[in-house]
């Protein structure tokens, strides 16, 4: 088995969890003058633990349609059992860069982002997998695009997606959520990654859009299956602000 990719983040994500975590954020009804939202979070689970942090940079606002830049880093471990080295456990740390240049679509309550750019990874194991093709370093493109629609003044729904080209990975997620004591968006989400050889599947319920002060904070609690039929709870969290 080869454990794969992380959006999200993504997180959701995992790249996924890289994608996942940072694609949906709220769409606005006053502008700021912010052209900057700086995101940072994180995604635990039973066999693997991921931080990751970035920005989007909107130069005409990120109230305002029109070029948003999306720059990643992230890093993290994970395990999982070799079947070449006879059942024994690996340990792997990954590192992982994205430079993804994209569009922001908005038109009233919804609002469309679509990305394409570089994504570039690297792989230590321990021990050593010469079953894995996830060893050393890789420069691959990667393309997502997040979704966020107010379909009433009470409810959202987000969507996003991912796609790389390193070990043919993918992500993807949806969210509902309805208003909860206007503090906060609470609802069920659905989101999966795959790549060569492994797949996950998650149901939990987010909580998104939490402000305070200058920050918003999401975070999500569920339950996870893979492949590899290691089933565990989640847990993955997330802030953003504006500048």
């Amino acid at each position: 088995m080869v454990w794969g990719r992380v959006d999200a983040a993504r997180a959701f994500a995992a790249a996924f969890l890289v994608c996942m975590c940072v694609a949906s954020v709220p769409a606005r009804a006053f502008d700021d003058g912010a052209t900057f939202l700086l995101f940072s979070g994180g995604d635990l689970w039973r066999n693997g633990d991921f931080a990751y942090g970035g920005l989007l940079w909107s130069p005409d606002g990120v109230d305002h349609e029109g070029f948003t830049l999306k720059a990643v880093m992230s890093g993290g471990y994970y395990r999982y059992r070799s079947g070449a080295l006879g059942g024994d456990q690996v340990v792997g740390e990954e590192f992982v860069g994205q430079l993804l240049p994209g569009w922001r679509f908005k038109r009233d309550h919804l609002e469309v982002k679509v990305f394409v750019g570089l994504d570039v990874e690297s792989h230590r194991l321990s021990p050593d997998d010469p079953s894995s093709r996830l060893q050393g370093g890789d420069i691959g493109a990667r393309a997502a695009i997040d979704l966020w629609y107010e379909p009433t003044p009470d409810t959202m729904f987000a969507a996003d997606g991912a796609v790389s080209t390193i070990i043919n990975s993918y992500s993807a997620r949806i969210a509902f959520g309805w208003r909860a004591f206007d503090l906060f968006y609470l609802g069920p989400e659905a989101a999966t990654f795959a790549c060569v050889g492994y797949d996950q599947v998650r149901l939990g319920v987010h909580l998104t859009s939490f402000k305070i002060n200058d920050t918003e904070w999401s975070a999500a609690v569920g339950w996870s299956d893979d492949s590899d039929h290691r089933s565990s709870p989640y847990f993955r969290f997330g802030v953003l602000t504006r500048r």
